[in-house]
């Protein structure tokens, strides 16, 4: 029997384009996360520049810590799925509703939290547009929800904006050298021994392991690449993300001590404050243009992949009488551009009203932000150490454990401060929403695949 190939994937040359589309556009979210996330930790630390690069440091180091075991999920799931396809596989079907319920407030909050940056990029250029804050952000998530309404702007598109972005702040970091080092100040009590200041801060500025997960899931695009293909560009794009987002941090965090640049007042943020101490005015207005951008972005990013998660997850009907999905069939419904309109609809009300009920302030966000997205990835890597363990492997297990202990760690203490309860409850509710509404539709197989499946349709 003659054996079937997989057809001939695209030449060398269009595999090049279509890893820099792929890659640079996936990392857009946990690139847009430097805008805020280094303050968020300043501010936890009560204005201590002395202990923010040592805490952004150990947000780093975690981060690659989960990169190393979701290098190792890409390998096992090279058609996609991420934490919900691991998790599902290995404690059943039913439990991939955990990941796919922190997936969906994360989505919530990457919209809200990358408007409400937006609008303080702006707002930092244009400070008279102060008062306005809150219309602002609102407006932008309504823009951006429209853009959607026109189907995907393209992996091309994020692409650039993600580049951008790097470009200018390499161009800030080099100027920033050729600023006089500002006059030491005293610290500011930071109300506990440093390594305690430091571990309660860092779980804050975790808002840059947001989007880790996505190249697992993202793959699932790459209809054109076979499965080592997929899993080549899933991983490239794992160690791509930490090089661009370690190394902007670490390099933009270094400075803004160095130059001193400390909380900031209202009308302004850190990272706007460091490019205006070491830019000229039209490098400082393209920084900011571009920071903006490239958060609607990530904003647009999540607004394709939320309403498409709901648009996998309704009832469809199949023309041999039987029926597949669980939520109602109005939220597949899509346009002529094959957008999920009334996805994009619930996404925007939601992301609206929680941008609005921060007075349009990323920092008031941030506190939130981190905390679904690590139920996610705490419930992968349980999953990937159970595999190790099953299979013997007792490297990666130990690999899984030790990533598994770090995100507990992190989302335990994330809880001490109140706040973030109030999105890992959200995503647990949503889970068993979603677990009820899958049990009353008889246990529908391929729930851990659902995942993939969205990020396929697109």
């Amino acid at each position: 029997m003659t054996q079937l190939k997989s057809p001939p994937g695209p030449p060398t040359h269009r595999r090049g384009v279509l890893l820099f589309a792929f890659a640079f556009a996936v990392m857009a979210d946990p690139v847009s996360s430097v805008a805020y996330a280094i303050e968020a930790a300043l501010r936890a630390l009560r204005g201590d520049l002395a202990l923010l690069l040592p805490t952004m440091a150990l947000v780093v180091g975690i981060v690659v810590l989960v990169i190393v075991n979701y290098h190792q999920l890409v390998a096992r799931y090279p058609q996609g799925g991420g934490a919900a396809a691991a998790t599902g596989e290995a404690f059943g079907e039913g439990t991939a509703f955990l990941p796919i319920g922190a997936l969906i407030v994360d989505f919530v909050l990457t919209i809200a939290i990358s408007s409400a940056a937006g609008a303080s990029a702006v707002i930092a250029f244009f400070p008279a547009l102060s008062p306005w804050r809150i219309p602002i952000a609102v407006l932008l998530v309504a823009g951006v929800a429209g853009g959607t309404w026109f189907g995907h702007l393209g992996r091309t598109v994020f692409a650039v904006m993600t580049v951008a972005f790097i470009v200018l702040t390499v161009a800030v970091l080099v100027s920033a050298f050729f600023v006089p080092v500002a006059a030491a100040t005293p610290a500011p009590d930071p109300g506990h021994s440093p390594f305690i200041a430091v571990a309660l801060a860092f779980p804050v500025a975790m808002a840059l392991a947001t989007g880790i997960e996505a190249p697992s899931s993202a793959i699932a695009q790459l209809g054109q690449l076979d499965d080592p293909g997929r899993r080549r560009f899933g991983r490239v794009t794992l160690w791509l993300t930490l090089g661009v987002v370690g190394t902007s941090t670490l390099g933009l965090t270094a400075q803004a001590v160095r130059l001193g640049i400390g909380v900031p007042h209202e009308d302004t943020t850190q990272i706007a404050e460091l490019a205006r101490a070491a830019t000229s005015t039209p490098v400082f207005a393209a920084f900011q243009l571009t920071t903006a951008l490239l958060l609607l972005s990530a904003a647009s990013s999540s607004f394709q992949a939320g309403p498409g998660l709901f648009k996998a997850l309704a009832r469809r009907h199949h023309p041999d009488g039987t029926s597949t999905g669980i939520l109602p069939a109005w939220l597949g419904r899509t346009n002529s551009h094959h957008t999920p309109y009334w996805g994009v609809v619930v996404f925007m009300a939601a992301a609206a009203l929680v941008t609005a009920a921060a007075g349009g302030r990323d920092q008031e966000l941030v506190l939130f932000y981190a905390a679904s997205v690590f139920v996610s990835f705490f419930a992968g890597l349980v999953a990937m150490a159970r595999f190790s363990w099953r299979d013997r492997r007792f490297g990666f297990l130990v690999i899984n454990c030790a990533g598994a202990v770090a995100v507990a760690f992190t989302l335990a203490v994330n809880l001490t401060r109140g706040d973030p309860v109030v999105s890992i409850a959200a995503a647990v509710l949503i889970a068993a929403a979603l677990y009820g509404l899958w049990v009353r539709s008889g246990r529908p197989r391929g729930i851990r695949n659902v995942a993939a499946e969205t990020e396929g349709d697109g």
